[in-house]
């Protein structure tokens, strides 16, 4: 470490900048910045798209509407769900999911939607989204969609 006193950032010199990635510190001499990750972590990062999808100046609610859009086409799922609708409400439960993964591929900012990176989000909401609308399709009894090869598939690992 050398004992030179320090300049003033605009005065009579210019600050020399060592290499590309130098960035000034608060005392504006140049400072290596380096992309390698820190041996501890601190601090969390947000997730790509984790912004408000309001402005902030907007209520709450107005800027975690996408979702509080899920959430409301779950909760109106469950219900049903509750009530004896059971098909109607497990597919309603899984377009809810699928809305989620739609949103999160279409919007920049989806606040509290974001939760892992955009991809994982995507292909978390609708890989389980089109299981769970699948599922209830197929469910007996006077399944709404039946897949041919699916009952042969079973015939030959369940003995009746």
């Amino acid at each position: 470490m050398s004992a030179e006193p320090r300049e003033i950032p605009g005065e009579s010199e210019e600050i020399e900048v060592r290499d590309p990635v130098s960035a000034p510190d608060v005392d504006g001499v140049p400072r290596r910045a380096t992309r390698r990750f820190p041996l501890f972590t601190r601090d969390t990062a947000r997730p790509e798209g984790g912004g408000r999808a309001a402005p902030g100046d907007a209520p709450a609610p107005a800027r975690q509407w996408p979702v509080l859009a899920v959430l409301g086409v779950v909760a109106l799922g469950l219900l049903l769900t509750a009530l004896d609708q059971f098909r109607i409400g497990t597919i309603l439960i899984g377009a809810g999911l699928l809305a989620g993964a739609v949103l999160r591929w279409l919007l920049p900012g989806v606040g509290l939607l974001a939760v892992r990176s955009r991809f994982t989000d995507i292909a978390t909401y609708g890989v389980l989204g089109a299981a769970i609308v699948l599922l209830a399709l197929m469910a007996q009894p006077d399944p709404w969609l039946q897949i041919p090869f699916l009952k042969d598939t079973l015939h030959f690992t369940v003995d009746s």
